[in-house]
């Protein structure tokens, strides 16, 4: 399988692991010309800047060891230009979402 069409896989996997948990999917793969969120949600009056890394094995570590200080720097700007477009005045978070090849997953604010 083609990694695009795993990590689509993946992020459809923990949409759905978030909306079982009482979450609300504002956005799949929101995408600016400069950046990309892939999943927004929002729960008890926060939104979710939700970032998806898919692992088959740990053999070459977990995904939460693949967010660089770059890509941290690129989620960041993504979740101030959705909350300066959407006019959000609430809380909100950024979270690192690893997903194993086993199923498995692991949530991870940053």
């Amino acid at each position: 399988m083609q990694t695009t069409a795993i990590g689509t896989r993946a992020e459809k996997y923990v949409a759905l692991h978030l909306r079982k948990r009482g979450y609300k999917l504002l956005a799949l793969n929101w995408q600016t010309p400069v950046c990309e969120v892939d999943i927004v949600a929002f729960k008890a009056d926060c939104v979710y800047f939700v970032e998806v890394r898919y692992r088959s094995s740990q053999e070459q570590g977990g995904g939460f060891s693949t967010v660089t200080r770059r890509k941290l720097h690129h989620m960041q700007r993504a979740a101030e230009i959705w909350v300066r477009h959407q006019q959000w005045l609430g809380e909100y978070t950024i979270v690192v979402a690893e997903v194993s090849g086993s199923g498995a997953i692991k949530l991870a604010e940053i």
